[in-house]
Protein backbone atom coordinates (compact mmCIF):
# COMPACT_ATOMS: atom_id res chain seq x y z
CA UNK A 1 0.00 0.00 0.00
CA UNK A 2 1.19 3.59 -1.07
CA UNK A 3 1.93 6.10 1.59
CA UNK A 4 -0.19 8.82 0.65
CA UNK A 5 -3.02 6.30 0.75
CA UNK A 6 -2.05 4.91 4.52
CA UNK A 7 -2.13 8.76 5.61
CA UNK A 8 -5.97 8.58 5.41
CA UNK A 9 -6.15 6.63 8.30
CA UNK A 10 -5.71 9.62 11.06
CA UNK A 11 -8.69 11.33 9.50
CA UNK A 12 -10.97 7.88 8.67
CA UNK A 13 -13.08 8.63 11.86
CA UNK A 14 -14.16 12.38 10.91
CA UNK A 15 -14.35 11.43 7.17
CA UNK A 16 -16.31 8.16 7.48
CA UNK A 17 -20.48 8.82 8.09
CA UNK A 18 -22.90 9.05 5.30
CA UNK A 19 -25.55 11.45 6.06
CA UNK A 20 -28.52 10.86 8.51
CA UNK A 21 -31.23 9.06 7.05
CA UNK A 22 -35.00 9.72 7.96
CA UNK A 23 -35.92 8.77 11.52
CA UNK A 24 -39.06 8.89 13.28
CA UNK A 25 -39.63 10.67 16.25
CA UNK A 26 -40.93 8.99 19.02
CA UNK A 27 -44.13 9.97 20.60
CA UNK A 28 -43.94 12.45 23.21
CA UNK A 29 -44.49 10.61 26.58
CA UNK A 30 -45.88 11.79 29.78
CA UNK A 31 -43.30 12.90 31.81
CA UNK A 32 -42.62 11.70 35.47
CA UNK A 33 -42.32 14.25 37.89
CA UNK A 34 -39.46 12.12 39.02
CA UNK A 35 -37.17 9.18 38.29
CA UNK A 36 -38.99 5.92 39.01
CA UNK A 37 -37.91 2.12 39.19
CA UNK A 38 -37.55 1.92 35.12
CA UNK A 39 -36.26 4.30 32.09
CA UNK A 40 -35.67 4.58 28.32
CA UNK A 41 -32.72 2.51 27.24
CA UNK A 42 -29.55 3.98 27.14
CA UNK A 43 -29.21 5.32 23.72
CA UNK A 44 -26.49 8.43 22.09
CA UNK A 45 -26.74 10.58 18.92
CA UNK A 46 -23.42 9.03 17.56
CA UNK A 47 -23.88 7.65 14.20
CA UNK A 48 -24.33 4.08 13.31
CA UNK A 49 -21.88 2.23 11.52
CA UNK A 50 -22.63 2.42 7.66
CA UNK A 51 -23.04 -1.17 6.72
CA UNK A 52 -22.04 -1.98 2.51
CA UNK A 53 -25.04 -3.84 0.76
CA UNK A 54 -24.35 -7.52 -0.17
CA UNK A 55 -23.45 -10.37 1.24
CA UNK A 56 -22.40 -10.89 4.88
CA UNK A 57 -21.35 -13.36 7.33
CA UNK A 58 -21.96 -13.12 11.31
CA UNK A 59 -19.11 -14.60 13.68
CA UNK A 60 -20.24 -14.66 17.84
CA UNK A 61 -17.20 -13.67 19.44
CA UNK A 62 -18.04 -13.64 22.88
CA UNK A 63 -21.18 -14.55 24.89
CA UNK A 64 -20.60 -14.57 28.50
CA UNK A 65 -22.37 -13.60 32.05
CA UNK A 66 -19.94 -10.97 34.06
CA UNK A 67 -20.18 -11.33 37.69
CA UNK A 68 -16.75 -10.67 38.87
CA UNK A 69 -12.99 -10.63 37.59
CA UNK A 70 -13.07 -13.76 35.47
CA UNK A 71 -12.56 -12.95 31.86
CA UNK A 72 -14.34 -14.77 29.36
CA UNK A 73 -11.84 -16.90 27.26
CA UNK A 74 -12.69 -18.83 23.90
CA UNK A 75 -11.72 -19.02 20.22
CA UNK A 76 -12.40 -17.17 17.05
CA UNK A 77 -12.56 -18.76 13.53
CA UNK A 78 -12.74 -17.17 10.34
CA UNK A 79 -16.40 -16.38 8.66
CA UNK A 80 -17.13 -19.39 6.13
CA UNK A 81 -18.66 -17.73 3.02
CA UNK A 82 -17.07 -14.15 2.63
CA UNK A 83 -13.64 -14.71 1.97
CA UNK A 84 -10.55 -13.72 3.75
CA UNK A 85 -11.01 -9.74 2.06
CA UNK A 86 -13.58 -7.98 3.38
CA UNK A 87 -15.19 -4.26 2.23
CA UNK A 88 -15.92 -3.73 6.34
CA UNK A 89 -16.09 -5.54 9.26
CA UNK A 90 -18.44 -4.46 11.84
CA UNK A 91 -18.47 -5.13 16.11
CA UNK A 92 -21.60 -5.14 17.64
CA UNK A 93 -22.00 -5.80 21.50
CA UNK A 94 -25.05 -5.81 23.51
CA UNK A 95 -25.47 -5.84 26.82
CA UNK A 96 -28.53 -6.14 29.19
CA UNK A 97 -28.60 -5.71 33.14
CA UNK A 98 -30.98 -5.17 35.91
CA UNK A 99 -30.99 -4.17 39.45
CA UNK A 100 -28.17 -2.10 41.17
CA UNK A 101 -24.56 -1.91 39.68
CA UNK A 102 -21.95 0.53 39.67
CA UNK A 103 -20.48 1.33 35.66
CA UNK A 104 -17.62 -1.10 34.87
CA UNK A 105 -15.05 -0.85 32.37
CA UNK A 106 -14.45 -3.48 30.01
CA UNK A 107 -12.23 -4.61 27.00
CA UNK A 108 -12.16 -7.16 24.07
CA UNK A 109 -8.51 -8.95 22.73
CA UNK A 110 -8.53 -10.76 20.16
CA UNK A 111 -4.96 -12.87 19.42
CA UNK A 112 -3.79 -9.92 21.69
CA UNK A 113 -5.15 -7.27 19.85
CA UNK A 114 -7.50 -4.74 22.02
CA UNK A 115 -10.31 -4.18 19.36
CA UNK A 116 -12.93 -2.58 21.45
CA UNK A 117 -12.59 -0.61 25.27
CA UNK A 118 -15.85 0.49 26.72
CA UNK A 119 -17.82 1.08 29.95
CA UNK A 120 -21.32 -0.31 31.03
CA UNK A 121 -24.51 2.16 31.42
CA UNK A 122 -25.94 1.86 35.43
CA UNK A 123 -29.14 -0.25 35.24
CA UNK A 124 -32.61 0.71 36.33
CA UNK A 125 -34.30 -2.12 38.97
CA UNK A 126 -36.59 -2.85 35.85
CA UNK A 127 -33.35 -3.61 33.94
CA UNK A 128 -31.99 -1.92 30.62
CA UNK A 129 -30.58 -2.95 27.05
CA UNK A 130 -28.11 -0.94 25.28
CA UNK A 131 -25.57 -1.84 22.10
CA UNK A 132 -22.77 -0.69 20.78
CA UNK A 133 -21.30 -0.54 16.98
CA UNK A 134 -17.75 -0.09 16.00
CA UNK A 135 -15.88 -0.35 12.52
CA UNK A 136 -12.86 -2.78 13.03
CA UNK A 137 -12.11 -3.46 9.42
CA UNK A 138 -8.72 -2.03 10.33
CA UNK A 139 -8.53 -5.22 12.44
CA UNK A 140 -8.89 -7.32 9.44
CA UNK A 141 -5.18 -8.41 9.51
CA UNK A 142 -6.10 -10.79 12.48
CA UNK A 143 -9.58 -11.61 12.16
CA UNK A 144 -7.75 -13.77 8.92
CA UNK A 145 -6.77 -16.52 11.30
CA UNK A 146 -8.02 -18.34 13.92
CA UNK A 147 -7.10 -16.46 17.39
CA UNK A 148 -7.70 -16.82 21.09
CA UNK A 149 -10.94 -14.64 22.76
CA UNK A 150 -9.85 -12.68 25.93
CA UNK A 151 -13.11 -10.43 27.13
CA UNK A 152 -13.39 -8.94 30.55
CA UNK A 153 -16.04 -6.28 32.41
CA UNK A 154 -14.63 -6.36 35.92
CA UNK A 155 -17.96 -6.72 38.20
CA UNK A 156 -19.09 -7.14 41.42
CA UNK A 157 -21.99 -8.99 42.48
CA UNK A 158 -23.38 -9.05 46.14
CA UNK A 159 -26.45 -8.38 48.44
CA UNK A 160 -25.96 -4.67 47.41
CA UNK A 161 -24.99 -4.59 43.91
CA UNK A 162 -26.87 -7.28 42.22
CA UNK A 163 -26.80 -6.30 38.39
CA UNK A 164 -25.04 -9.26 36.98
CA UNK A 165 -23.58 -7.84 32.96
CA UNK A 166 -25.32 -10.27 30.06
CA UNK A 167 -23.48 -9.35 26.89
CA UNK A 168 -23.22 -10.97 23.31
CA UNK A 169 -20.40 -9.84 21.06
CA UNK A 170 -20.78 -10.44 17.28
CA UNK A 171 -18.65 -9.05 14.32
CA UNK A 172 -20.46 -9.17 10.50
CA UNK A 173 -17.89 -9.09 7.58
CA UNK A 174 -19.55 -7.35 4.47
CA UNK A 175 -17.61 -9.71 1.34
CA UNK A 176 -16.96 -6.86 -1.58
CA UNK A 177 -13.67 -4.66 -2.92
CA UNK A 178 -11.09 -5.03 0.29
CA UNK A 179 -10.95 -1.63 2.26
CA UNK A 180 -7.56 -0.01 2.40
CA UNK A 181 -6.60 -1.81 5.51
CA UNK A 182 -2.96 -2.23 7.34
CA UNK A 183 -0.84 -5.52 6.04
CA UNK A 184 0.00 -6.50 9.63
CA UNK A 185 -1.51 -5.73 12.95
CA UNK A 186 1.17 -5.99 15.86
CA UNK A 187 0.94 -6.24 19.84
CA UNK A 188 4.04 -5.18 22.16
CA UNK A 189 6.17 -8.05 23.43
CA UNK A 190 6.51 -8.08 27.29
CA UNK A 191 10.26 -9.33 27.99
CA UNK A 192 9.98 -8.69 31.68
CA UNK A 193 11.97 -5.90 31.60
CA UNK A 194 9.93 -3.80 29.34
CA UNK A 195 7.73 -4.38 26.07
CA UNK A 196 9.22 -4.64 22.40
CA UNK A 197 8.03 -4.10 19.26
CA UNK A 198 9.68 -6.60 15.94
CA UNK A 199 8.29 -5.17 12.50
CA UNK A 200 8.97 -6.89 9.65
CA UNK A 201 11.80 -5.16 7.73
CA UNK A 202 9.64 -3.69 5.14
CA UNK A 203 7.33 -1.32 6.65
CA UNK A 204 7.01 1.62 5.37
CA UNK A 205 4.24 3.13 7.51
CA UNK A 206 3.78 2.18 11.54
CA UNK A 207 1.06 3.69 13.19
CA UNK A 208 0.45 2.74 17.05
CA UNK A 209 -2.87 3.11 18.67
CA UNK A 210 -2.79 3.14 22.70
CA UNK A 211 -6.11 2.70 24.61
CA UNK A 212 -5.59 4.86 26.97
CA UNK A 213 -7.75 5.75 30.35
CA UNK A 214 -8.24 6.34 33.64
CA UNK A 215 -8.87 3.74 35.61
CA UNK A 216 -12.51 3.76 38.05
CA UNK A 217 -12.47 3.73 41.60
CA UNK A 218 -9.62 6.08 42.08
CA UNK A 219 -8.93 9.66 41.87
CA UNK A 220 -7.39 9.08 37.97
CA UNK A 221 -10.39 8.73 36.81
CA UNK A 222 -11.20 11.91 37.83
CA UNK A 223 -7.67 13.43 36.98
CA UNK A 224 -8.87 16.67 35.77
CA UNK A 225 -10.14 17.42 39.36
CA UNK A 226 -6.65 16.60 41.09
CA UNK A 227 -4.75 19.42 42.97
CA UNK A 228 -0.89 20.35 43.97
CA UNK A 229 -0.16 20.92 47.61
CA UNK A 230 -0.81 22.86 49.54
CA UNK A 231 -4.25 23.22 47.82
CA UNK A 232 -6.62 21.28 50.19
CA UNK A 233 -8.64 19.11 48.10
CA UNK A 234 -9.25 14.93 48.20
CA UNK A 235 -7.38 14.25 44.91
CA UNK A 236 -3.60 15.15 44.95
CA UNK A 237 -1.43 14.66 42.30
CA UNK A 238 2.50 16.28 42.57
CA UNK A 239 1.91 18.67 39.68
CA UNK A 240 -1.77 19.05 39.76
CA UNK A 241 -4.87 18.22 36.81
CA UNK A 242 -2.19 17.93 33.58
CA UNK A 243 -1.53 14.58 32.17
CA UNK A 244 -0.19 14.04 28.96
CA UNK A 245 -0.10 10.50 26.97
CA UNK A 246 3.60 9.65 25.84
CA UNK A 247 4.91 7.21 23.46
CA UNK A 248 8.87 6.32 23.10
CA UNK A 249 11.13 3.98 21.10
CA UNK A 250 14.15 3.32 22.73
CA UNK A 251 13.80 5.69 25.30
CA UNK A 252 13.14 8.57 22.58
CA UNK A 253 10.19 10.72 22.72
CA UNK A 254 7.87 9.47 19.68
CA UNK A 255 4.34 10.93 20.04
CA UNK A 256 2.67 13.08 22.35
CA UNK A 257 -1.14 13.61 23.18
CA UNK A 258 -4.03 14.91 25.38
CA UNK A 259 -6.02 11.90 26.62
CA UNK A 260 -9.75 12.62 25.99
CA UNK A 261 -11.65 13.36 29.38
CA UNK A 262 -13.61 10.29 29.60
CA UNK A 263 -16.70 10.45 32.63
CA UNK A 264 -18.14 7.04 33.07
CA UNK A 265 -21.87 6.77 33.64
CA UNK A 266 -21.24 7.17 37.47
CA UNK A 267 -19.56 10.24 37.20
CA UNK A 268 -19.79 13.67 38.72
CA UNK A 269 -21.46 11.81 41.78
CA UNK A 270 -24.57 12.18 39.78
CA UNK A 271 -25.60 8.90 38.01
CA UNK A 272 -29.29 10.44 36.81
CA UNK A 273 -26.92 12.59 34.25
CA UNK A 274 -25.85 9.35 32.37
CA UNK A 275 -29.00 6.94 32.65
CA UNK A 276 -30.53 6.90 29.14
CA UNK A 277 -27.50 9.47 27.39
CA UNK A 278 -24.02 8.36 28.04
CA UNK A 279 -20.79 11.11 28.24
CA UNK A 280 -19.06 11.19 24.42
CA UNK A 281 -17.08 8.16 24.06
CA UNK A 282 -18.55 6.38 27.35
CA UNK A 283 -19.02 3.00 25.36
CA UNK A 284 -16.11 2.94 22.23
CA UNK A 285 -13.36 4.14 23.77
CA UNK A 286 -11.63 5.95 20.73
CA UNK A 287 -7.64 4.95 21.06
CA UNK A 288 -5.12 7.46 20.82
CA UNK A 289 -2.85 7.26 17.51
CA UNK A 290 0.54 7.69 17.02
CA UNK A 291 2.17 7.56 13.28
CA UNK A 292 5.86 6.41 13.98
CA UNK A 293 6.43 5.94 10.51
CA UNK A 294 9.63 8.86 10.98
CA UNK A 295 11.23 5.83 13.04
CA UNK A 296 10.46 3.31 10.35
CA UNK A 297 13.91 3.34 9.06
CA UNK A 298 15.13 2.92 12.80
CA UNK A 299 12.33 0.00 13.19
CA UNK A 300 13.03 -2.13 10.01
CA UNK A 301 16.46 -3.54 11.28
CA UNK A 302 15.01 -6.97 12.40
CA UNK A 303 15.73 -6.22 15.79
CA UNK A 304 13.33 -6.10 18.48
CA UNK A 305 13.26 -2.15 19.75
CA UNK A 306 11.54 -0.82 23.31
CA UNK A 307 8.59 0.92 23.34
CA UNK A 308 7.21 2.78 26.43
CA UNK A 309 3.73 4.20 27.03
CA UNK A 310 3.82 6.60 29.95
CA UNK A 311 1.19 9.40 31.39
CA UNK A 312 2.74 12.07 32.39
CA UNK A 313 1.09 13.58 35.75
CA UNK A 314 0.38 10.50 37.08
CA UNK A 315 2.29 10.26 40.47
CA UNK A 316 4.94 7.89 40.79
CA UNK A 317 4.64 4.96 41.79
CA UNK A 318 0.70 5.11 41.81
CA UNK A 319 -1.23 2.98 39.41
CA UNK A 320 -4.47 4.17 37.53
CA UNK A 321 -4.01 4.04 33.90
CA UNK A 322 -4.80 1.77 31.78
CA UNK A 323 -2.88 2.02 27.79
CA UNK A 324 -2.69 -1.06 25.75
CA UNK A 325 -1.14 -0.52 22.44
CA UNK A 326 -1.64 -2.06 19.31
CA UNK A 327 0.90 -1.32 16.03
CA UNK A 328 -0.75 -1.18 12.78
CA UNK A 329 1.87 -1.49 9.67
CA UNK A 330 1.59 -0.96 6.13
CA UNK A 331 4.45 -2.92 3.97
CA UNK A 332 6.40 -2.17 0.71
CA UNK A 333 4.88 -5.48 -1.52
CA UNK A 334 7.71 -5.06 -3.86
CA UNK A 335 10.81 -4.92 -1.53
CA UNK A 336 11.76 -7.20 1.62
CA UNK A 337 14.14 -4.72 3.37
CA UNK A 338 12.90 -1.23 3.71
CA UNK A 339 15.57 1.61 4.87
CA UNK A 340 15.64 4.93 5.99
CA UNK A 341 16.33 6.84 8.86
CA UNK A 342 15.41 9.63 10.99
CA UNK A 343 16.44 13.12 9.93
CA UNK A 344 14.63 15.73 12.67
CA UNK A 345 13.88 15.09 16.38
CA UNK A 346 12.39 18.68 18.21
CA UNK A 347 11.09 18.09 21.37
CA UNK A 348 10.11 22.08 23.42
CA UNK A 349 9.90 22.07 27.23
CA UNK A 350 6.98 20.60 28.50
CA UNK A 351 4.71 23.94 30.62
CA UNK A 352 2.97 22.99 33.33
CA UNK A 353 1.84 25.85 35.69
CA UNK A 354 -0.59 25.23 38.36
CA UNK A 355 -1.58 28.08 41.23
CA UNK A 356 -3.35 27.91 43.85
CA UNK A 357 -5.60 30.97 45.53
CA UNK A 358 -7.12 30.12 48.91
CA UNK A 359 -10.23 31.87 50.15
CA UNK A 360 -13.68 31.07 51.13
CA UNK A 361 -13.84 29.26 47.89
CA UNK A 362 -10.18 28.07 47.20
CA UNK A 363 -9.13 28.25 43.22
CA UNK A 364 -6.14 26.45 41.34
CA UNK A 365 -5.53 27.79 38.09
CA UNK A 366 -3.66 25.63 35.69
CA UNK A 367 -2.14 26.23 32.39
CA UNK A 368 0.01 23.66 30.25
CA UNK A 369 1.64 22.68 27.08
CA UNK A 370 4.16 20.37 25.10
CA UNK A 371 5.17 20.30 21.03
CA UNK A 372 6.71 17.40 19.26
CA UNK A 373 7.95 17.40 15.90
CA UNK A 374 9.87 14.75 14.16
CA UNK A 375 10.40 13.41 10.90
CA UNK A 376 11.84 10.35 8.85
CA UNK A 377 12.43 9.56 5.70
CA UNK A 378 12.28 5.22 3.82
CA UNK A 379 13.32 4.67 0.54
CA UNK A 380 10.90 2.28 -0.77
CA UNK A 381 10.31 0.63 -4.12
CA UNK A 382 8.30 4.17 -5.43
CA UNK A 383 11.01 5.95 -4.63
CA UNK A 384 12.11 8.01 -0.83
CA UNK A 385 9.51 8.93 1.09
CA UNK A 386 9.53 11.49 4.34
CA UNK A 387 6.77 11.78 6.62
CA UNK A 388 6.92 14.64 9.21
CA UNK A 389 4.52 15.03 12.48
CA UNK A 390 3.90 17.96 14.48
CA UNK A 391 1.96 18.13 17.31
CA UNK A 392 1.05 20.67 19.96
CA UNK A 393 -0.88 20.09 23.41
CA UNK A 394 -2.76 23.10 25.23
CA UNK A 395 -4.59 22.55 28.72
CA UNK A 396 -6.26 25.23 30.48
CA UNK A 397 -8.56 24.99 33.51
CA UNK A 398 -9.88 26.65 36.39
CA UNK A 399 -10.75 24.45 39.44
CA UNK A 400 -13.33 25.99 42.28
CA UNK A 401 -14.34 24.49 45.58
CA UNK A 402 -15.52 25.32 49.00
CA UNK A 403 -14.61 23.58 52.43
CA UNK A 404 -16.05 20.47 52.06
CA UNK A 405 -16.02 20.07 49.03
CA UNK A 406 -19.57 21.00 48.91
CA UNK A 407 -19.25 23.03 45.77
CA UNK A 408 -16.73 21.46 43.31
CA UNK A 409 -16.56 23.33 39.64
CA UNK A 410 -14.65 22.97 36.87
CA UNK A 411 -14.30 24.64 33.33
CA UNK A 412 -11.23 22.99 31.31
CA UNK A 413 -10.36 22.74 27.90
CA UNK A 414 -7.50 20.59 26.47
CA UNK A 415 -6.45 21.28 22.54
CA UNK A 416 -4.74 18.40 20.70
CA UNK A 417 -3.29 20.18 17.32
CA UNK A 418 -1.59 17.58 14.49
CA UNK A 419 0.11 18.09 11.36
CA UNK A 420 1.44 14.74 9.30
CA UNK A 421 2.72 15.72 5.91
CA UNK A 422 3.70 13.03 3.77
CA UNK A 423 6.26 14.07 1.01
CA UNK A 424 6.79 11.53 -1.87
CA UNK A 425 6.26 10.18 -5.68
CA UNK A 426 6.02 13.69 -6.51
CA UNK A 427 3.31 14.64 -4.23
CA UNK A 428 3.03 15.85 -0.56
CA UNK A 429 0.03 14.94 1.10
CA UNK A 430 -1.00 16.94 4.60
CA UNK A 431 -3.11 15.76 6.99
CA UNK A 432 -4.61 18.10 10.09
CA UNK A 433 -6.48 17.44 12.85
CA UNK A 434 -7.51 19.59 15.28
CA UNK A 435 -9.15 18.06 18.73
CA UNK A 436 -10.56 20.44 21.25
CA UNK A 437 -12.46 18.48 24.31
CA UNK A 438 -13.96 20.66 27.04
CA UNK A 439 -15.51 20.45 30.28
CA UNK A 440 -17.55 22.71 32.07
CA UNK A 441 -19.72 21.56 35.00
CA UNK A 442 -20.39 21.86 39.02
CA UNK A 443 -21.68 19.83 42.12
CA UNK A 444 -23.30 21.67 44.58
CA UNK A 445 -24.76 20.02 47.70
CA UNK A 446 -27.35 22.14 49.61
CA UNK A 447 -28.17 22.06 53.33
CA UNK A 448 -30.78 19.61 52.70
CA UNK A 449 -28.78 17.53 51.24
CA UNK A 450 -29.95 17.44 47.75
CA UNK A 451 -27.16 17.04 45.86
CA UNK A 452 -26.92 18.83 42.09
CA UNK A 453 -24.76 18.75 38.99
CA UNK A 454 -24.70 20.63 36.19
CA UNK A 455 -22.39 19.51 33.51
CA UNK A 456 -21.52 20.22 29.42
CA UNK A 457 -19.02 18.09 27.81
CA UNK A 458 -17.72 19.15 24.17
CA UNK A 459 -15.80 16.68 21.84
CA UNK A 460 -14.75 18.40 18.74
CA UNK A 461 -12.57 17.97 15.95
CA UNK A 462 -11.65 19.46 12.83
CA UNK A 463 -9.60 17.63 9.97
CA UNK A 464 -8.17 18.77 6.48
CA UNK A 465 -6.52 16.62 3.66
CA UNK A 466 -4.35 18.62 1.18
CA UNK A 467 -2.77 17.43 -1.62
CA UNK A 468 0.18 19.53 -3.01
CA UNK A 469 -1.85 22.54 -1.28
CA UNK A 470 -5.35 21.76 -2.53
CA UNK A 471 -7.64 20.28 -0.21
CA UNK A 472 -9.12 17.35 -1.41
CA UNK A 473 -11.47 16.72 1.96
CA UNK A 474 -12.71 17.94 5.32
CA UNK A 475 -14.85 17.52 8.14
CA UNK A 476 -16.12 19.02 11.26
CA UNK A 477 -17.15 17.55 14.92
CA UNK A 478 -19.04 18.65 17.08
CA UNK A 479 -20.43 16.24 19.59
CA UNK A 480 -21.99 18.38 22.88
CA UNK A 481 -23.57 16.89 26.04
CA UNK A 482 -25.49 18.90 28.31
CA UNK A 483 -27.00 17.92 31.73
CA UNK A 484 -28.79 18.65 34.94
CA UNK A 485 -29.57 16.74 37.73
CA UNK A 486 -30.91 16.77 41.18
CA UNK A 487 -31.15 13.85 44.30
CA UNK A 488 -31.37 13.24 47.31
CA UNK A 489 -28.53 12.04 49.48
CA UNK A 490 -28.22 9.20 52.25
CA UNK A 491 -31.75 8.11 51.65
CA UNK A 492 -32.95 4.54 50.43
CA UNK A 493 -32.86 4.71 46.70
CA UNK A 494 -36.47 4.91 46.17
CA UNK A 495 -36.91 8.56 48.77
CA UNK A 496 -33.71 10.00 46.39
CA UNK A 497 -36.90 12.38 44.63
CA UNK A 498 -34.36 12.75 41.05
CA UNK A 499 -34.68 14.53 38.58
CA UNK A 500 -32.56 15.31 35.08
CA UNK A 501 -32.55 16.58 31.78
CA UNK A 502 -29.93 15.68 29.35
CA UNK A 503 -29.46 16.38 26.28
CA UNK A 504 -26.78 15.52 23.23
CA UNK A 505 -26.32 16.89 20.23
CA UNK A 506 -23.89 15.34 18.05
CA UNK A 507 -22.97 17.51 14.46
CA UNK A 508 -20.40 15.99 11.67
CA UNK A 509 -20.01 17.68 8.09
CA UNK A 510 -17.57 17.87 5.50
CA UNK A 511 -16.97 16.59 2.00
CA UNK A 512 -18.29 13.54 2.72
CA UNK A 513 -22.22 15.31 3.54
CA UNK A 514 -23.71 16.27 6.88
CA UNK A 515 -25.04 13.81 9.65
CA UNK A 516 -27.07 15.88 12.73
CA UNK A 517 -28.56 14.42 15.37
CA UNK A 518 -30.11 15.60 18.66
CA UNK A 519 -31.70 13.75 21.96
CA UNK A 520 -32.96 15.38 25.32
CA UNK A 521 -34.57 13.53 28.19
CA UNK A 522 -36.29 14.30 30.92
CA UNK A 523 -36.71 12.07 33.78
CA UNK A 524 -35.42 9.16 32.11
CA UNK A 525 -37.80 9.43 29.46
CA UNK A 526 -36.70 10.30 25.63
CA UNK A 527 -38.35 13.40 24.79
CA UNK A 528 -36.88 14.18 21.64
CA UNK A 529 -34.63 12.57 18.91
CA UNK A 530 -34.20 14.75 15.96
CA UNK A 531 -32.38 14.98 12.76
CA UNK A 532 -31.50 18.54 11.75
CA UNK A 533 -29.76 18.09 8.07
Amino acid sequence: MCMLAGAALLVSALLGPPAASARTLPDRADVPAEFGTDWHDPVTAAPPVARPEGRSCRVTLAEAQFRDFTPYRGTYAPPRGCGDRWSKVVLRLDGKVQGRQYDRLGYLHVGGVEILRTSTPEPSPDGIEWSVEKDVTRYSDTFRGRQDVEMLIGNVVDDMYTGVLDVKVTLTFHAGRQAAVPDRVLTLADTGTGTTLTTPRNSERIVAEVYATGSGGGCEEFWYLTVADPAPYSCKADRGPYREVQIKVDGRLAGIAAPFPNVWTGGWSNPFLWYVIPGPRAFDVKPIEYDLTPFAGLLNDGRPHRVDVSVVGLPEGQSGWSAPVNVLVWQDPHRARVTGGLTAHRVADLVNSSTYTPGSEHRVDTRAGHRLTVAGHVDTSHGRVTTTVSRTLGSTSAHRWTDGETTDALDATWTDDESVTVDGGGAVLTTRTDRTYTMNGATTIGADDRLRTVLTLGDRASAARTLDGRRTAWSRLDDTYTGDATYTLNVPRDQRHAVGTTSERYRLYGSHGCYDRALTTVQGVLTEDADRC
